[in-house]
């Protein structure tokens, strides 16, 4: 996919952060798991369970710390379920840490309503980022993708890790456009510098929009 073609279609993307962790992740940037475990020097068995295992319920890495770090929940992805759409060959466990390896974002506020409202009440606090500066600084790192990947639920499509495509390689049609929607888009392990192309953060509770958190 051309990247010209790619920002007129996706100018912006969505990141669901916890509430209230706007000034860790300034300071810090987004981080997946992997590197919020190297962040913390987690390691041994606590990082094998945190990195290559099921997470049904969110985790604190230090719990009431200065420098706690919270890991999302991986709730639409039992393994039960995962394990039906994998292939032969390909465990949970290495799916999962290949998951935990990347930073995600939604390319449109459908999708990302979707995840909110699955949320219930719990508050989050939604970065807007500008895709066309997140790439100029990210574009050999970044993937996309056409399905959630982390999603197994209600039925658990088939993925291997050919469902992350480099932009150059995402597959269109004869006038340029995806031959299927992109639905995520993923940078390997950390966006250090998210602070720079972030637009706004907003405070949000399934549907409703609480407050403006912060506004470039």
């Amino acid at each position: 996919m051309q990247l010209e073609k790619l920002l007129i279609r996706y100018p912006f993307v969505y990141h669901m952060a916890e509430a209230g962790t706007w000034p860790s992740i300034q300071q810090r940037g987004l981080l997946s798991t992997t590197a919020s475990l190297d962040a913390l020097g987690i390691a041994g068995a606590q990082r094998n369970a945190l990195e290559s295992s099921y997470r049904p319920e969110m985790s604190h890495l230090r719990p009431g710390a200065a420098d706690n770090i919270v890991l999302r929940d991986q709730r639409p992805m039992p393994p039960s379920r995962l394990e039906q759409a994998l292939p032969a060959g390909l465990s949970t466990d290495q799916w999962y840490r290949l998951i935990n390896s990347k930073v995600f974002f939604w390319v449109s506020p459908e999708r990302l309503g979707r995840l909110l409202r699955s949320y219930g009440a719990s508050q989050h606090d939604v970065l807007r980022v500008n895709t066309a500066s997140l790439l100029d600084a990210h574009f050999a790192r970044t993937w996309l993708c056409h399905m959630n990947s982390g999603n197994t639920l209600p039925i658990p499509h088939y993925r291997d890790e050919t469902i992350f495509k480099r932009i150059p390689d995402y597959p269109v049609n004869r006038v340029g456009k995806p031959v299927k929607e992109v639905v995520e888009l993923v940078v390997d392990y950390s966006v250090p510098d998210i602070a720079n192309h972030v637009v706004d953060v907003t405070r949000v509770q399934g549907d409703t929009q609480l407050a403006v958190v912060w506004t470039r």
